[in-house]
């Protein structure tokens, strides 16, 4: 076992263990020259000592550290630990080191969130084809394309990492001295089978991580890694639409064609698959009606016959912020004379009842919004008006979820805010909703603090949010939660979902009505 604090060729001081698999470890190392973090790759001592496998090492070792590429983790250098007499800190064991990329995996977020927002896949799918189809040029294929293997970096964007590794680890098959290689959840067909493996098989495990980002769960399941590895030669991969409807058969139709077990069929190079990826996220993010986070970096990258699907606000951002500044002057101006009224809008649900000393509170049309400050986009957006419309059969839902608490990397739940501009004492909220069973909290504010990014860890009332000013366990359809706001006047009101219903993957509310 490599000691830690070991300076590999005098140079990479092993800092701290941050991953180990079959063929090596991984080390968080700190470069004593050029004083930076590098991640370093040891491979270890029993594959070391074949003289091929070594070999093969070196020469894949400098083809992948050519590669250049935005979305491709840097390979920084390479060498070889000589050997010292026995002693098990890295005796003969060949290294790469790379770029140190702080984030996580895109394995971690998936089980974190659950499924991606659909326009948030679809970017990140753009920027690992890219990656492949950057390799790929230069005759390199990865052979283990998988989301262990990605990299999110704090800023938002995808990098591949392992280029090349598995290649030179592996002569053919999935098997060297017994011991499985990579993750066959996302293996080609042809790979299963020990046949020639070219870069339509990374196209073919890059379609399965975009299903494991649509759907939150990869295709198969089986008893062993080999079990799995048939599935993908026996079986078609599972309707991406079965799992999440409100996939376009667009979307849907790209997975199947990046997955399909007929090579004549399946996207013969990354470029084609680009096309049509860029193609989609214009379309998605049109329909979707914002972006944000790593979705507007590709969108800004996007050729201009995508582009021109966008519509001129997402297409010129600057142009449209300052038409909106001029337009938020107007209505600024004719808001003066309402200044002491909430918006009028939908009116109230047919089966919302005043009760006594109770007023419902009209609502405009625009008032609801989704509000997911934890996680990693927007929350149903398209949907979150459907709370405010007076109509009991249509709902806005949150995404699904695998955990049930719904914890997140900087906090806890997901919600909708309601603005009741400019302000009103808000006495009651009834809640209708087809999913009972969920638990809630209410915050208020007179001026909360949106502007944040998505995932930033700073908590709600360091946001502005005051309270809670009630909160209520396994909510009822139709439950009015009394509110505690000291007759103060605030403009919005949160409600701050922090578990799902028992045994349920998501939570829906129909509608919410104020009282003052």
């Amino acid at each position: 076992m490599t000691v830690l604090g070991t300076l590999l060729g005098g140079r990479y001081r092993l800092d701290a263990q941050i991953g180990r698999g079959g063929m090596s470890t991984v080390y968080r190392a700190f470069d004593t020259v050029l004083e930076r973090s590098v991640a370093v790759k040891l491979m270890h001592r029993e594959i070391a000592s074949d003289s091929d496998q070594l070999e093969r090492f070196r020469r894949e070792a400098r083809s992948v550290a050519r590669l250049n590429h935005p979305h491709i983790v840097t390979v920084i250098d390479a060498g070889e630990e000589p050997s010292e007499g026995g002693d098990e800190a890295g005796v003969g064991a060949p290294y790469i080191v790379l770029e140190y990329v702080e984030g996580e995996t895109l394995k971690d977020l998936i089980r974190r969130d659950g499924p991606l927002e659909i326009t948030q896949a679809i970017a990140y799918a753009i920027e690992l084809a890219r990656a492949l189809g950057a390799a790929h040029e230069r005759m390199i294929v990865h052979r283990d394309v998988k989301p262990q293997n990605v990299l999110i970096g704090e800023e938002g964007g995808a990098k591949i990492t392992d280029f090349g590794i598995a290649r030179t680890l592996t002569e053919e098959g999935l098997t060297i001295a017994g011991r499985v290689l990579g993750t066959t959840d996302y293996v080609s067909p042809e790979q299963a089978l020990g046949q020639p493996v070219t870069g339509q098989s990374d196209l073919y495990s890059l379609g399965v991580v975009l299903y494991e980002m649509l759907t939150g769960q990869v295709p198969f399941r089986g008893e062993s890694p080999v079990a799995v590895a048939m599935c993908h030669v026996r079986e078609q991969v599972p309707d991406v639409q079965q799992l999440r409807p409100e996939v376009s058969a667009a979307t849907a139709s790209v997975v199947d064609r990046a997955v399909a077990k007929d090579l004549d069929y399946r996207y013969h190079d990354a470029a084609s698959m680009v096309a049509d990826l860029e193609e989609l996220l214009a379309i998605e993010a049109a329909r979707a009606g914002q972006a944000t986070g790593e979705v507007t970096s590709v969108l800004r990258t996007l050729p201009g016959k995508a582009r021109r699907r966008l519509p001129w606000r997402m297409r010129h951002p600057a142009r449209w912020a300052a038409s909106l500044a001029l337009l938020g002057a107007i209505v600024a101006i004719a808001l003066v004379a309402a200044a002491q009224q909430a918006h009028k809008g939908t009116g109230v649900a047919p089966d919302v009842h005043a009760s006594a000393g109770l007023q419902a509170v009209p609502l405009s049309q625009t008032a609801a919004h989704d509000y997911n400050p934890f996680g990693t986009g927007p929350e149903n957006h398209n949907r979150v008006q459907n709370v405010v419309d007076s109509d009991p059969n249509t709902s806005w839902s949150t995404a699904h979820y695998y955990e049930a608490t719904l914890k997140k990397a900087g906090g806890t739940g997901v919600g909708v805010y309601l603005d009741a501009s400019p302000g009103v004492v808000a006495r009651a909220i009834e809640i209708q909703t087809p999913t009972p069973g969920f638990d809630v909290q209410i915050y208020s504010a007179r001026n909360a603090n949106l502007s944040y990014p998505y995932g930033d860890s700073t908590p709600l009332t360091s946001r502005g949010w005051h309270g809670p000013l009630a909160s209520a366990t396994s909510v009822r359809n139709g439950q009015r939660i009394k509110l505690s706001s000291a007759a103060t006047p605030y403009r919005y009101y949160l409600i701050w979902l922090t578990t799902l219903p028992p045994g349920q993957q998501s939570a829906s509310i129909s509608d919410l009505t104020l009282f003052k």
